[in-house]
């Protein structure tokens, strides 16, 4: 069983800077890619930034040059580092990694709860 754990979310205010990590546990898996996504009611769930095992990145236009996504493979861990952020920023982030379980066949998408970034005044 693998499993994904956020943290890092809250309150901020506009300006401000938060950093979300996600944990994967478990036995005999492998990592490809990892991302985080985000929601908000009524909208369909978007890609914020992605990171390959490589670490290549790719970012949604509304977060280049403020956002910064890292991994560490040997932890397991992906980070979202979030700057200069804005109301519009506003979502429950989620982590999302591409897992191969031992003995699998092929990777299958694993999500986290979500965690809940807020910026207001």
């Amino acid at each position: 069983q693998v499993q994904l754990v956020e943290s890092g979310g809250g309150l901020v205010q506009p300006g401000g800077s938060l950093r979300l990590s996600c944990v994967a546990s478990g036995n005999g898996f492998w990592i490809n890619a990892m991302g985080w996504y985000r929601q908000v009611p009524g909208k369909q769930r978007e890609l914020v930034a992605a990171i390959t095992r490589g670490d290549s990145t790719n970012y949604a236009d509304s977060v280049k040059g403020r956002f910064t996504i890292s991994r560490d493979n040997a932890k397991n861990t992906v980070y979202l580092q979030m700057n200069s952020l804005k109301p519009e920023d506003t979502a429950v982030y989620y982590c999302n990694a591409g897992i191969l379980v031992r003995g699998g066949l092929q990777y299958s998408d694993y999500w986290g709860q979500g965690t809940q970034v807020t910026v207001s005044s």
